[in-house]
């Protein structure tokens, strides 16, 4: 028998068992119209979830899409289209490249700050055996709070004269700075408290890491000669890491990447544009500028580094990743 057969006007279709065993299933109107209920089911309770995905990603994606090719200003009642003439300005102008620099200097700075100390900070706390609990809460703690109040703290410890970090500094005779108002370190400092803000994100996920690596594994590894710490580390926790390595390393880029909070509490992109970034130089030209067009064309820009520093990363990374 090689198809489908036809017996007392019903349907039959042929199905193999392991190549061993042949059966016919009666293909019915009822289980077509059980599929039918069954799909419907599925887009009559997917379609609230779809429709709001779509009035609040795609359509706000779009409409910026159209407005980065007008000369719309903010509270404008008419527009006219300018094809790309804004993107055109964005690519030569300085401030966005200094903005755009300045970002993956920033980048390039927290990403591996955040990763490398939240993988310490994660092993150190696994390690232990006590107050685990409370050492996970204070390091996860900056990545909770609302960073601009945190940014108003740190604006009183770095304050120039009466800042604890220069009294520190002065008491042990080290020389001071105005962190803040200083060209060579206000980015610096952007970058300090970024790593300080992602670090307990970062940790944590890699907590859930180490605490999915069975136990198993590191017995073989010490019965073929792994017994100091840095050979397991090697052959079994860094390895079995690679899937959560890979999304820490996506998403605390991405974040790095979306710095405001601190650059418009501390520094407002200065001194100069020496602190200044791509959320930044996106808020200023809309909403302070009025230049809403052209703030838009940053922002489109701003969304494709995103994606292909994302379509990047999981490709790159994703060729040394072994899951289980």
């Amino acid at each position: 028998m090689s198809g489908p057969l036809s017996l007392s006007g019903a349907s039959l279709e042929r199905s193999a068992n392991d190549g061993a065993r042949t059966f016919l299933v009666p293909a019915t109107s009822s289980t077509r119209r059980r599929a039918i209920t069954e799909a419907l089911a599925a887009w009559a309770l997917a379609g609230p979830a779809v429709f709001l995905l779509l009035l609040l990603f795609f359509l706000p994606v779009i409409g910026v899409f159209v407005i980065a090719l007008s000369d719309w200003q903010f509270g404008a009642r008419s527009l006219s289209f300018v094809g790309l003439a804004n993107f055109r300005e964005v690519f030569v102008d300085a401030g966005f490249r200094t903005s755009l620099l300045n970002s993956v200097v920033f980048v390039l700075i927290v990403v591996p700050g955040s990763v490398i100390l939240g993988f310490l900070v994660a092993v150190l706390i696994e390690s232990g055996k006590s107050c685990r609990s409370f050492y996970r809460a204070i390091h996860f703690l900056p990545f909770m709070a609302t960073l601009a109040a945190m940014a108003i703290a740190w604006e009183a410890l770095l304050h120039p004269t009466i800042g604890l970090v220069n009294q520190t500094l002065a008491a042990i005779g080290l020389p001071t700075a105005n962190w803040l108002r200083d060209e060579n370190t206000a980015l610096s400092v952007l970058a300090v408290i970024g790593i300080w803000q992602n670090l307990g994100y970062a940790m944590v996920l890699f907590l859930a890491g180490l605490k999915s690596i069975p136990q198993d594994l590191y017995d073989a590894a010490e019965i073929d000669g792994a017994d100091r710490w840095l050979d397991r580390l090697r052959a079994v926790t860094l390895p079995m890491l690679g899937p959560v390595s890979m999304f820490v390393v996506i998403v605390v880029a991405v974040r790095a990447f979306e710095p405001f909070d601190t650059v418009k509490v501390l520094t407002q992109g200065g001194p100069g544009h020496a602190s200044e970034m791509l959320l930044y130089t996106l808020y200023r030209e809309s909403f302070e500028y009025l230049r809403t067009g052209y703030g838009a064309a940053v922002a489109v820009v701003f969304l494709a580094i995103i994606v292909m520093l994302t379509l990047v990363q999981a490709r790159v990374m994703g060729r040394r990743v072994h899951y289980q």
